[in-house]
């Protein structure tokens, strides 16, 4: 069925004209176009991201190398004053809304892949990465002490490790702002880091929702212990109790109780304070879930470094948004190659390995299915480095 189309065609027909073209026709991308129109932008731009490319004019000498295979892949040679000017004018809202109809597509995939925690509800992760940028550059992106970035806020069903809504703000909003933009389901199970702790939001977006959150309190916080239950001390629990805010202000922001869960690392030592508005799960679970946001670390390791986030092809808000939604595109896809294809590997591998074969012709599975040793990358030196809590 694949066998004469080169990887990239693969990729790229995971997703048909139809679906695409509806975003260029909300805004009006295609205006004026006549030889790049966005389809051609997203090709190359996925193109770059996949094969690392530095730069516009190492974007264009590439092409210009391969191009004898970009027909049979669907690209074009492209100038990069070309590329520069869509970068600046192609609305980066198109891509955006490009990668929700890819979230879809994803999220259907996996909606019966099962975590390894014995739970039938979703679960996700809310974390935001700070990527910065050159001030000099990109005045509009301002951080502080004359730095320039922004920080891209990222809910992910951890259920095949799908970003399922991503929040762009500038580098100096603080996290506890955002919680209120987050989508939420009843019953579902939302993990945050302690600088989203925000109990208003906490109790009117999620409590009051019927959603479960799991989070970790901060040092500072004042309550009054209202239960406890015994723990089992070898599995690490120290205590599981049911509190009340006692603070003058945090009282009337989350009237209602809640559950403190206390947990000992036994391989750092470290003592870690979960709260969550869920009292029906065991003790060990609110802990075991609170580890499971690892997964989204990984998530912005990728777009950092696997797809290349850290060499951006224009300076503008729109050129910077615009390759961020197409390399999260790039992500998406990935994800629904190795369902749809039933690839083998981990997406680790995948995407560390996609940019070499990128051109060749034969079906995706005879690749990776049966890898030879090049394509197999090692996963020791990234899983050495990351940090579960």
């Amino acid at each position: 069925m694949n066998k004469g189309k080169t990887i990239f065609a693969q990729l790229m027909s995971l997703f048909t004209e139809y679906e695409f073209s509806k975003c260029v026709k909300r805004y009006h991308g295609d205006r004026h176009a006549i030889k790049f129109n966005c389809r051609d932008h997203f090709l190359v731009m996925s193109f770059a991201q996949f094969t690392n490319r530095s730069g516009l004019r190492d974007i264009e000498t590439t092409l210009d190398l391969c191009s004898q295979d970009l027909y049979r892949s669907g690209l074009k040679i492209m100038p990069k004053s070309t590329l520069a000017e869509a970068n600046e004018k192609k609305d980066w809202r198109i891509y955006q809304d490009f990668g929700n109809i890819l979230i879809q597509k994803a999220k259907e995939l996996y909606e019966s892949e099962k975590l390894r925690l014995d739970l039938d509800e979703m679960v996700c992760a809310f974390d935001s990465s700070t990527i910065e940028l050159c001030l000099s550059l990109c005045p509009w992106a301002t951080l502080h002490h004359g730095k320039g970035g922004f920080k891209m806020h990222t809910l992910m069903d951890l259920n095949g490790s799908i970003p399922t809504f991503i929040h762009l703000t500038e580098a100096s909003v603080h996290d506890s702002k955002v919680p209120d933009e987050i989508p939420v389901e009843a019953d579902a199970y939302y993990l945050m880091d302690k600088g989203y702790v925000k109990f208003d939001a906490l109790y009117k977006h999620f409590h009051r929702n019927h959603a479960w959150f799991v989070t970790r309190a901060k040092d500072n916080m004042l309550y009054e212990v209202i239960e406890s239950r015994e723990v089992d001390s070898q599995t690490g629990l120290i205590s599981d109790e049911t509190i009340r805010l006692s603070g003058y202000y945090t009282v009337r922001k989350y009237p209602d109780n809640l559950r403190l869960v206390v947990y000992e690392d036994f391989r750092d030592g470290k003592i870690y304070r979960f709260l969550t508005n869920n009292f029906a799960i065991d003790a060990i679970t609110v802990a075991e879930l609170y580890r499971e946001r690892w997964q989204i670390e990984i998530f912005f390791k990728w777009i950092k470094q696997h797809l290349h986030i850290k060499t951006f092809y224009g300076t503008s808000q729109n050129a910077v948004y615009t390759q961020i939604w197409i390399a999260v595109c790039d992500y998406l896809l990935l994800i629904i190659a190795k369902k749809k294809y039933e690839l083998k590997p981990t997406l680790h591998t995948i995407s560390n390995s996609i940019g070499q074969i990128l051109f060749k012709r034969g079906d995706i599975r005879d690749f990776y299915n049966k890898p030879d040793e090049s394509l197999n990358v090692s996963e020791e030196d990234s899983c050495r480095q990351l940090t579960l809590w």
